[in-house]
């Protein structure tokens, strides 16, 4: 009998790439009208696989899909799914943690420049008002030498580092699972309090878990350069937005640079959207065609091995491969 693989959401034209490396194994693939809990639930008792991108996978969805084998993230961040269910249940989830690190590192860099060279505000002033009507009052900064940090120092943390050194920034580094007094010869390693007095650019890079949401909140705001900008390319829910709005709006820091908030589907009159000292894109930063392409061919051929019963290559929780429901073969 042919597999079923129930795909949730996507937010790309289509999905041939899916189709075509699904064809493996000759899958049914269902598509859901929405993400919403109730229809997947309702499809996911057909599933023998699932691959979704923003759309939540809960644990009542989990637990209707009787008999699914493996859950595939379109995606590095694993939050919208309910993992500890999943593997109470014997399913295997994967992830695709690499595929975007060009184009996500290339956006912050992007973000910095356009906010410290004031290209959107510039823009904005020649288009509108004419180009006699910018003022050289702003403050734009000379890079060489200013201080930009970087949380969280996984794969896209440091190819940052490295394209940011060439623009002859210091670049200060906090990541808790690398102790301090580690050598690097691009960075240095230093606490989170010295890294938010410090630096007048600040990345996120950490992934969104109980112990890191709202890392950027009131007192890390506090400490933060009144010229600081932040940027965040990874997950939204790693920032008080009260605290943001309230640090910005107080001229605490300077601004921030946005690819994510809380909420996934923010309205359009979010009052952080429209702040003038804000630039935002709507979680854009991961993607080119190439990224793309590269992540649907590799989410569903995690499907294709799992399905054939052999090892994935990017598994969240290993410890259910012995008691999988893929029957998988290790060697």
């Amino acid at each position: 009998m042919n597999p079923t693989v129930l795909i949730t959401d996507y937010v790309w034209p289509s999905i041939d790439a899916e189709k075509r490396i699904l064809k493996e194994i000759n899958a049914n693939i269902l598509i859901a009208p929405t993400g919403d809990e109730s229809t997947l639930i309702k499809m996911a008792t057909k599933a023998d696989a699932i691959i979704t991108c923003f759309a939540q996978v809960t644990d009542k969805v989990i637990l209707s899909a009787k008999n699914c084998k493996i859950i595939s993230r379109y995606g590095v961040g694993v939050d919208n799914i309910n993992v500890d269910t999943a593997t109470k249940e014997n399913i295997i989830v994967t992830y695709v943690p690499d595929y975007c690190i060009p184009e996500v590192s290339d956006h912050v860099i992007a973000m910095m420049l356009t906010w410290n060279r004031k290209i959107l505000k510039h823009h904005n002033q020649t288009k509108t008002q004419g180009w006699s009507s910018v003022s050289l009052n702003d403050r734009i900064m000379r890079l060489n030498d200013k201080y930009l940090g970087i949380i969280g120092y996984g794969r896209i943390g440091k190819t940052v580092a490295s394209k940011a050194s060439a623009f002859g920034l210091n670049i200060l580094v906090y990541d808790p699972l690398i102790p301090e007094e580690t050598q690097d010869s691009l960075v240095t390693f230093v606490s989170l309090e010295e890294l938010l007095k410090k630096c007048h650019f600040i990345t996120l890079h950490a992934p969104l878990l109980e112990s890191t949401k709202d890392l950027m909140n009131e007192d890390q705001f506090s400490l933060m350069r009144p010229d600081a900008f932040l940027i965040n390319a990874a997950r939204g829910g790693l920032i008080n937005e009260k605290a943001l709005y309230n640090a910005i709006t107080s001229k605490k820091i300077a601004g921030a640079g946005l690819d994510v908030l809380v909420d996934i589907d923010p309205p359009i009159d979010h009052r952080i959207i429209n702040l003038e000292n804000v630039i935002i894109t709507p979680h854009t930063a991961f993607f080119s065609q190439e990224s793309v392409i590269e992540l649907e061919e590799r989410a569903a051929k995690e499907v294709v091995r799992v399905i054939n019963g052999e090892m994935p290559d990017n598994i969240i929780n290993p410890n259910v491969i012995s008691t999988s429901r893929a029957n998988i073969t290790t060697k």
